[in-house]
């Protein structure tokens, strides 16, 4: 079995459009969410959003290739971008065969299901562009990053709503451990940030009006974002045949179901995940000195992790630092665990705990130390990637400081 590393990483999100910018962002307590900028946006309840402001596709790509990708291709393939320069790698010859893409993503092309829903229904016309199905697919984005490398090994994405994202590196990681692979591209993409999308959400009835605020008693729903977050994961052996820096190891995984509710959170299936990576990582409990909550800010979710925290880390418990990076970025569905991946590394590189931002009282159901408001200085050797998704589909990583 090989020890697994992460070499490089990328991304864009309400934060920044680059990994040193999200970093920097994170360490200051800063907050992306503000109000939305999209078409009809005047017929939305919820009118806020960790959106990407100040980005320009046309310094990115050309015009075909703009008309190839959706807004949640283009995310990952400029976070990808940015994880392979910053990783040195190159994928030549056999490692090009043999490394491969696994992504994560809830609902793929949903801009483009919305411009092309308009363009039937409101505008009543009778014919799409002919490459509409090869932009809204989910695996859009997975099979661009594999061509613009080369990357002919197992390659597809994967859709669990939020827990998309753990789900696909957790994929990745084993594929890497297990030697079917000497590296992988993996992580993940959402924007759903569109009428369409943001209306469905409202139908939930779980968004804020006004802030994220996870943890805190007045609390009052979650908040949708975008972006992307892609990573290079390769053997311990290769990063260090090549020189390469290492950013994090990840030791271990864990994948559960809750087979309950379609949309309520099970404590006994977060627990499940969180024990299974501690013992896929042959780690103990008191090891672990940061936990960076699923945290959506929502009642359920945040008394749920809470609970299941508390259960799998007993007296420990009490010495953790959890946090929920969503205050800040906003939810990225299926692409938040990879956002949220960069808060676990900023953790174990740098002795940085991202904060929980808009906390404003505590709740007796959720008395854990939730670094409330600023970051703070601490060394971290292990550090728990929490998500927990709709449907009762959870996925937890476990990664060590190198």
């Amino acid at each position: 079995m090989n020890r697994v590393v992460i070499t490089g990483a990328g991304t864009i999100n309400a934060l920044g459009h680059d990994v040193p910018q999200t970093l920097e962002a994170m360490r200051e307590g800063r907050c992306g969410i503000g109000p939305l900028e999209l078409r009809d946006v005047e017929r939305l309840s919820i009118r806020i959003g960790g959106q990407v402001h100040g980005f320009e596709p046309e310094t990115h790509f050309n015009r075909q290739q703009i008309a190839l990708y959706d807004r949640f291709t283009q995310f990952a393939l400029i976070a990808a971008r940015e994880a392979v320069a910053q990783s040195g790698i190159t994928f030549e010859g056999e490692a090009g065969l043999r490394a491969g893409v696994v992504l994560g993503t809830a609902g793929g092309g949903v801009g483009t299901w919305d411009d092309n829903y308009r363009s039937v229904y409101e505008d009543g016309k009778n014919r799409v562009h002919p490459f509409v199905v090869p932009k809204l697919m989910n695996n859009a984005a997975t099979s661009h990053i594999s061509m613009e490398y080369g990357l002919s090994g197992p390659s597809f994405t994967v859709s669990t709503a939020c827990a998309s994202s753990n789900h696909a590196m957790a994929l990745a990681f084993e594929m890497v451990r297990s030697g079917a692979a000497p590296a992988m591209m993996t992580g993940g993409s959402e924007s759903m940030l569109c009428f369409g999308g943001v209306k469905a959400w409202e139908g939930l009835r779980v968004m804020s009006r006004d802030a994220c605020r996870p943890f805190s008693a007045n609390r009052n729903g979650m908040v949708q974002g975008e972006g992307a977050g892609i990573f290079v994961f390769e053997s311990l052996d290769h990063a260090r045949a090549r020189g390469a820096e290492i950013l994090a190891e990840v030791i271990g995984y864990a994948m559960t179901a809750d087979a309950g509710d379609i949309v309520m959170p099970s404590k006994h299936g977060a627990a499940r995940a969180m024990s299974g990576a501690l013992r896929d990582g042959g780690i103990n409990a008191e090891d672990i000195g940061y936990i960076n909550a699923h945290g959506t800010g929502t009642a359920a979710n945040d008394k749920t992790e809470c609970a299941a925290v508390a259960d799998v880390f007993g007296r420990h418990a009490d010495n953790l630092m959890m946090s929920s990076t969503k205050s800040m970025h906003g939810h990225l569905i299926g692409g938040t665990g990879a956002v949220e991946l960069l808060a676990c590394i900023m953790a174990l590189r740098d002795g940085v705990i991202a904060p929980t931002i808009g906390y404003e009282e505590p709740d007796p159901e959720c008395m854990l130390d939730v670094v409330p408001n600023a970051a703070r200085e601490a060394r971290v050797d292990v550090a728990l990637s929490n998500a927990f998704a709709f449907g009762g589909l959870n996925a937890v990583l476990a990664l060590r400081r190198v």
